[in-house]
């Protein structure tokens, strides 16, 4: 199964994520399919950036998007 997730990236204590596509099997931070988006949690207020229609393209296809994806794709496309 092909999900769209976060992969964790930063230092200790200042994280920073990918927004990626991954076979589900894969390990968090390691072989991705396609990076689709950046989120920074750090930022006031937090970062979010998406190639929406790549996620779209992917969710298509069958990706299936975590539920924290979930939630910051859809805060990206209110805030758009």
């Amino acid at each position: 199964m092909i999900k769209i997730r976060l992969a964790r990236h930063g230092a200790k204590k200042r994280p920073y994520y990918r927004i990626v596509v991954a076979n589900a099997q894969a390990r968090r931070d390691g072989r991705f399919i396609e990076e689709v988006g950046r989120y920074n949690p750090c930022t006031e207020p937090a970062m979010v950036k998406c190639d929406m229609e790549k996620v779209d393209k992917w969710i298509a296809n069958g990706a299936q998007p975590t539920e924290t994806v979930a939630r910051l794709l859809k805060s990206a496309r209110e805030n758009a």
